[in-house]
């Protein structure tokens, strides 16, 4: 299952993130309302993900932070890079 995740996750998170948790308890059992897991599907679906997994696999330690502060800059690298090229797209048309 982890090597399968770990696929699914390169392609989209968010459908490596729906999976785990339909066919998984490891999203349930890392949160403790449904609204975090949610909110995570949304904005922060990597970190959401590796948090999952990092606590089902044991709980989180030092080096389960280390994985989830790098799924949050992989996060947070996507929205970035979504609000330059949204930013570049609007100077190109605004020159013509």
């Amino acid at each position: 299952m982890g090597c399968l995740t770990f696929l699914l996750a390169l392609i989209s998170p968010r459908l490596a993130l729906g999976l785990v948790w339909i066919f998984t308890s490891q999203v349930d059992q890392a949160y403790d309302s449904t609204w975090v897991p949610v909110l995570g599907f949304v904005f922060l679906p990597w970190t959401t993900l590796v948090y999952a997994l990092v606590y089902g696999a044991g709980g989180v330690s030092s080096g389960g932070w280390v994985l989830v502060a790098i799924a949050l800059l992989a996060d947070v690298g996507s929205w970035a890079s979504k609000a330059a090229v949204a930013r570049s797209r609007s100077r190109t048309s605004t020159q013509y």
